[in-house]
């Protein structure tokens, strides 16, 4: 992803869940993801999503059952 569009992701992911420390980085060698972090802790993917002329981007997270 281009470094705009992971600036307003980032924005967006602070603003929505109230916390600063929410960072979203570039994927190594993938153009069409980022990843979300808190602090250090990665969180999940970001994915892109253009179809039929339209914009999107969807949030994947695993929850391992010992997290629970």
């Amino acid at each position: 992803m281009k470094p705009e569009e992971i600036r307003k992701l980032e924005a967006y992911f602070k603003r929505t869940f109230n916390n600063p420390t929410l960072s979203v980085k570039a994927r190594p060698r993938k153009e069409d993801s980022c990843e979300l972090y808190v602090g250090d802790e990665f969180l999940g993917i970001i994915f892109k999503d253009e179809d039929e002329g339209e914009l999107s981007y969807n949030f994947s997270m695993a929850i391992l059952d010992i997290d629970l």
